[in-house]
């Protein structure tokens, strides 16, 4: 009887290689003309967010008090909103969910000279972040740039999957050293509240993240069984 089923998935796999070569050579060229879509206008937005509001030294620029914080914060937010008009339903889908992560980075590197002695850790973990969110945002472009059809037949991206699942982790842990600093900063209650908030932003965005690659990880495809 075990002999049997062999048979017929070796079969099954013989009948299926030539469809899924021609499926596979239709897809490339789908997927190719939704990556450059996605990621060919990209350019401005692979500048890391530190890189945003410098001095002519090429230092960050720092709010003094948390009016002016504020007033950055809602500046860069405008930046971002901006750029996002002339991006693809697919780029959105990305940007629109991580930026909140991007603007808490910016956040927490303006209020480096307001938080005390904890400010260069800080601004420490919040370079950290930016450079896991750029990861991220590949990661998901991976994802959004798979052809619907593979994904149907043969699964989801797993390997884009593992790559957000191994950053979350990471990220977890500074939030961790986040809320511990924060406990520690010698700055008024207004600050503390906006330190508190963009701790928020990141903790959502991670257990979003989390939950789109345990999504992609349990798409197996119609035939995902097949290449186990």
């Amino acid at each position: 009887m075990i002999k049997h089923y062999s048979m017929i998935g070796d079969l099954l796999k013989n009948l299926l290689i030539p469809i899924m070569a021609l499926l596979l050579v239709t897809s490339v060229f789908a997927a190719q003309g939704d990556a450059n879509g996605l990621m060919g206008n990209n350019s401005g937005n692979d500048t890391p967010v530190m890189a945003q509001t410098m001095t002519q030294s090429g230092a960050m620029v720092q709010a003094q008090n948390a009016t002016q914080l504020r007033e950055m914060v809602q500046n860069r937010e405008q930046e971002m909103i901006q750029a996002m008009e002339s991006m693809s339903l697919a780029e959105k889908n990305v940007y629109q969910n991580q930026n909140q992560v991007r603007l808490a980075v910016h956040t927490l590197l303006s209020m480096e000279d307001m938080i005390g002695g904890i400010g260069p850790q800080v601004s420490a973990i919040a370079k950290q972040f930016n450079n896991s969110v750029q990861n991220t945002v590949r990661a998901e472009e991976k994802i959004q740039t798979k052809n619907g059809l593979m994904k149907f037949f043969f699964g989801g991206d797993s390997d884009a999957a593992t790559e957000i699942e191994t950053e979350v982790v990471q990220n977890q842990n500074r939030v961790q050293e986040l809320n511990q600093l924060r406990v520690q900063c010698n700055c008024s209650e207004e600050v503390k509240s906006m330190f508190q908030e963009q701790i928020q932003h990141m903790e959502q965005e991670q257990t979003r993240l989390q939950q789109l690659a345990q999504s992609e990880k349990q798409s197996k495809g119609i035939f995902g069984w097949l290449f186990k």
